[in-house]
């Protein structure tokens, strides 16, 4: 059995065994791109082409990278050897679902950065609870909640996984996907009854979905917890698929149909805004 002495010792001596190479690399020697892999460096590019939803093929690619196609082919076919890219029977590729999922993360954790002021001034206004969620490939989480200081108070809790059939976000979000897509949303969470005020007909939820996209606010009325109403808005930039959405949430007493009336504008506003200023960042 070997004594603490010893075991600091042999430390000590494998801290010694750092090449200098390596300390030069550590203190900024390296920025001459000395040590710089170019072959990792174009794969690495060619996945920074994809933005996790749309897929592409290899003409995009090839603009988007400046790379030749016949390179190009062969990082591809690497990728999607390793298991970083998925090719479609069209031949255009995907990030395969162990980056997709990251990068829906990164994505989801920079958007909700951009809502977080637009909750304060929603809860501030309101004194309501102001919430935030995000699509994750065919779920929906709650990334962001600003709660109410009154005592009776709506709450979401972060990391929740929303119904899309009996929640304002839910709903609000997939109400704007693909049909495919929107389907398979409802499928994987099902049309369970929560309240008496649920629905559970697909029929009526298409067509309340439909009413979504023309007001552009979804809405639960103690569909999801009786004496809870919650208002939303997804967030729609220009050309790009619908991933979040915003709501206020307040207890159906404090209700009235002048402060819906208030309350939605506000979140079609900041919806508005939150939407352009991710537009602008692309």
């Amino acid at each position: 059995m070997s004594t603490n002495s010893e075991v600091k010792s042999r430390q000590k001596t494998i801290r010694r065994r750092i090449p200098k190479w390596a300390l030069q690399t550590a203190t900024g020697a390296a920025s001459n791109q000395q040590y710089y892999l170019r072959s990792i460096g174009r794969a690495l590019e060619v996945l920074d082409c994809f933005d996790g939803n749309s897929p592409l093929g290899l003409k995009e690619v090839s603009i988007g990278t400046g790379l030749p196609e016949s390179t190009l082919f062969r990082v591809l076919l690497t990728l999607e050897k390793h298991g970083y890219l998925q090719q479609a029977v069209d031949g255009t590729y995907q990030l395969a679902p162990k980056l997709r999922f990251g990068w829906l993360v990164e994505q989801g954790n920079a958007m909700r950065d951009l809502v977080h002021p637009e909750l304060e001034q929603l809860r501030h206004r309101f004194n309501e609870t102001a919430s935030m969620a995000y699509l994750f490939e065919d779920r929906i989480h709650v990334l962001e909640s600003i709660e109410s200081f009154h005592e009776i108070r709506a709450t979401n809790r972060v990391g929740r996984v929303l119904p899309p059939h009996c929640s304002a976000m839910g709903k609000a979000i997939t109400a704007f996907q693909e049909f495919e897509l929107a389907d398979r949303i409802i499928e994987v969470y099902g049309l369970s009854r929560r309240t008496e005020h649920t629905i559970t007909e697909h029929t009526r939820l298409m067509q309340e979905f439909e009413e979504i996209r023309r007001t552009g606010i979804g809405c639960d009325r103690e569909e999801s917890v009786l004496g809870g109403i919650c208002l939303s808005a997804a967030i729609r930039p220009a050309g790009k698929p619908v991933l979040a959405a915003l709501s206020v949430s307040t207890p159906v007493l404090r209700m009235t149909p002048e402060r819906e009336q208030e309350i939605r504008q506000a979140l079609l506003e900041a919806a508005q805004r939150v939407a352009q200023a991710e537009s602008a960042l692309s």
